[in-house]
């Protein structure tokens, strides 16, 4: 029997009836979508669960350690102070923040008392952020310095609301200091929360220009925990019946697992799939103030990492740092990434530079509250170049462009649908009705499937750049560029990266008789969209840009014909 077809007995073992992963059809909103007959009701009962980790280490961020029990202190508290706001349920609470444990803390406080976590991008500049702030109209807003210091200089233009500042170096008018939260004290309040309530807002860039908030559901955040674990489970059970990993005894208890948080946790990477999983299970998340190489090493021979997921280029940085060789990276058992397709020649490499982890990823997005494929070890390694199967709670169509099913083995767009999909975009009807058909959520991915259900991505439907693990919508920089006065036409387009794997491009006609610089178009977009999205290469072109007989811009064609050495 071959690994594939022992993955196919433990897969109908785990989710048939009475299965630890059963999955059974129940109608939501009109859709019947698998669901996990054994999952946790609510997020809320996940962080309840969690408090049976009381002495464990929860939260790690430089000179602050928190253990369980602390974090369950300090979580009361900031509910208790909510409630008090004036904060119930379905109202908002924005956070605005780096990766620092009063994130977590703000977020499970939120989610407890039934309220709904906006997950700000850390990276929007003062219009991003006044857009997406009217846009959510939340009570709260929980910020640390640098945004408070944007938010402030367009206070004139958001919505009302009580500010709360994190780690500000100094008082602040207006502002109320995370330490009152902190010290109301109290249990967590009681809340009865629906299972189909929205959870949590992440915004996605968005095809006309304007970011949509992504209304992720409580079933559908459970969803992913249980679809991670039922992956991780299977892959041990393979090994396990396969002769390649040791059944353990009876009554054993693995040591608690170590994620090291390389991502921001305002993308459902960080926070959906690495902080979910770990604190339901009692692991420790250790926090760092922006990505290095050399501290990430540093971090995991010190708190004994044992699993690391970030972007494919953080995973190929820390392989290849030269000193990579002096650290004790023994306890790692993972290494993977997310957000971006790992290149195959990343999967092998991790297989074989870090003697004890593997190698593992999954292919996921806002839409569907993290992952919809997973794939790790062996499986990874025997084909590289797949992001694994979809999970349990999916269904998958791949579809031609009139939303017919292909033959089997062809590639089309991916279509899902399942628990894990958002209930709808925010304020966005229509964009909700073009993304999502009875169900069925677009990916704009165009994909095939093998023979044992393995999924290959082998194209983009959407007009997107993937920088970095980073959308980024080429209309929304191009709304941007059409802003300036001096540009005529203008197309935005991914460039080949090494690093990133795409940057950013521009080819750009000005205006008869009007000049400007590709320093004037930079910082033009910078005070517009975050640094992320602005154009690394720009080309300026004598003549108008070339189009099709539809009249829309060969960007393929600018795309082979525009050499990076010409750009400005």
């Amino acid at each position: 029997m071959t690994m594939y077809d022992e993955l196919h007995q433990v897969w109908g073992e785990l989710t048939g009836t009475g299965g630890p992963f059963e999955i059974r059809k129940v109608t939501v909103r009109g859709i019947p979508l698998n669901t996990f007959a054994t999952a946790p009701g609510n997020l809320r009962e996940v962080w309840l669960a969690s408090a049976a980790f009381a002495d464990r280490d929860y939260l790690v961020y430089e000179d602050t350690r928190l253990t369980y029990a602390e974090a369950h202190r300090k979580v009361a508290s900031v509910a208790n102070w909510l409630k008090a706001e004036g904060v119930g349920a379905g109202d908002r609470v924005a956070i605005a923040m780096r990766n620092y444990p009063e994130w977590l803390l703000a977020y499970w406080a939120t989610l407890s008392i039934g309220a709904v976590v906006v997950g700000v991008n850390a990276w929007w500049v003062g219009p991003e952020l006044v857009y997406g702030l009217n846009d959510s109209k939340p009570k709260v807003l929980i910020c640390d310095q640098e945004r408070l210091v944007r938010v402030l200089e367009h206070r004139s233009e958001m919505p009302p609301m009580t500010l709360v500042g994190v780690r500000l170096p100094a008082p602040t008018e207006g502002v109320v200091p995370w330490s009152v939260l902190e010290t109301i004290g109290g249990t967590l309040p009681d809340a009865t929360i629906d299972t189909d309530s929205d959870a949590c807002i992440f915004y996605t860039s968005g095809t006309t220009g304007h970011p949509k908030g992504a209304q992720q559901t409580h079933r559908g955040c459970v969803s992913n925990i249980m679809n991670m674990a039922f992956w991780a489970t299977c892959v041990t059970l393979v090994g396990q019946r396969m002769g390649k990993l040791p059944v353990p005894p009876p009554g054993f208890t693995p040591p608690p697992a170590a994620s090291l948080l390389t991502t921001p946790l305002f993308h459902v990477t960080a926070n959906n799939c690495v902080s979910h999983a770990a604190t339901l299970n009692g692991g420790k998340l250790v926090f760092m103030y922006k990505w290095d190489p050399t501290e990430a090493l540093k971090l995991v021979e010190r708190e004994r990492i044992t699993a690391l997921t970030g972007v494919p280029v953080m995973s190929r940085e820390l392989i290849t740092h030269p000193d990579f060789a002096r650290y004790d990276t023994s306890s790692l058992l993972a290494v993977g990434g997310g957000g971006a397709q790992l290149q195959p020649d990343l999967v092998g490499k991790i297989d074989t530079t870090v003697k004890t982890a593997r190698p593992s990823t999954g292919y996921g997005m806002t839409e569907t509250c993290g992952i919809i494929t997973s794939i790790s070890g062996d499986f990874f390694v025997d084909r590289p170049a797949s992001c694994g199967p979809a999970m349990p709670s999916f269904e998958t169509r791949v579809v031609d462009t009139d939303g017919n099913e292909v033959a089997p083995g062809q590639p089309g767009e991916l279509w899902v649908r399942g628990a894990p999909v958002i209930r709808g975009y925010l304020n966005r009807p229509e964009a909700t009705a073009d993304t999502i058909t009875d169900g069925w959520l677009h990916t704009g991915d165009i994909a095939r499937i093998d023979a044992d259900g393995f999924i290959y991505i082998v194209d983009r439907a959407k007009d997107m750049v993937l920088r970095g693990g980073e959308n980024v919508y080429c209309a929304e920089v191009e709304t941007a560029l059409f802003e300036h006065p001096a540009i005529a036409e203008t197309t935005v387009f991914g460039v080949p990266d090494d690093r990133l794997g795409e940057e950013v491009g521009a080819a750009i006609f000005l205006k008869p008789g009007v000049t400007a610089s590709a320093d004037d178009i930079r910082a033009h977009c910078r005070a517009r969209i975050s640094a992320h999205k602005v154009p690394r290469y720009i080309w300026f072109l004598d003549a108008p840009l070339p189009r099709n007989a539809n009249g829309k811009f060969l960007k393929r064609e600018l795309r082979v014909a525009l050499k990076t050495a010409d750009a400005a």
